[in-house]
């Protein structure tokens, strides 16, 4: 009996063991657990540029929605608002596109710089630029520079947004 509240004392005494010690190794390479996001993300773009998701897919959705909700909607103003809709779908897109590119080229790193920024930029227009030239090879779909210009201006206003949230909520605070 004393022996078992010896042991229990001492267990209590001795300090918690390291975590970085005491975890395992991980398997998954560390660049792989930073840019998985970015990959699959990408594959989710690949995919809506197929002709599946084309305009004439998409309104097959969106334009029955639209005529419920809006039965007196004439149907020039129904075309704008399904494009609206689809250049608001590319930008979202491309903003998390932006922000999940951002993760994977800061990898483990903590916080802002510009040059990570600006290399996630650059990965997501000239993948929104390979985008639209794999729209050339889908027959519903055709290549435009303006939706390379929304996607690309989408990765960068991610990018001013990620800015302003590290140097006004994410910066570290000087101990005082």
């Amino acid at each position: 009996m004393e022996w078992d509240i010896l042991c229990f004392m001492t267990t209590i005494e001795s300090p918690a063991p390291d975590l970085d010690k005491v975890r395992r190794p991980s398997r998954i390479p560390s660049w792989l657990r930073a840019w998985w996001p970015a990959l699959l993300w990408a594959t989710f773009i690949f995919i809506l540029s197929t002709d599946f998701f084309s305009s004439e897919h998409t309104g097959s959705i969106i334009e029955p929605i639209l005529r419920w909700l809006f039965p007196a909607m004439p149907q020039d103003t129904l075309d704008f608002v399904h494009h609206i809709i689809r250049k608001s779908a590319h930008f979202v897109e491309y903003f998390i596109f932006g922000l999940l590119l951002y993760r994977g080229v800061r990898g483990a790193r903590r916080g802002w710089h510009w040059s990570w920024a600006l290399m996630a930029w650059l990965v997501a227009a000239v993948y929104s630029a390979l985008d639209e030239i794999h729209q050339i090879f889908v027959p519903s779909r055709g290549p435009s520079a303006w939706d390379s210009l929304l996607d690309s201006t989408a990765a960068l206003f991610a990018m001013m947004v990620l800015f302003l949230l590290y140097r006004h909520f994410f910066r570290p605070r000087a101990e005082a």
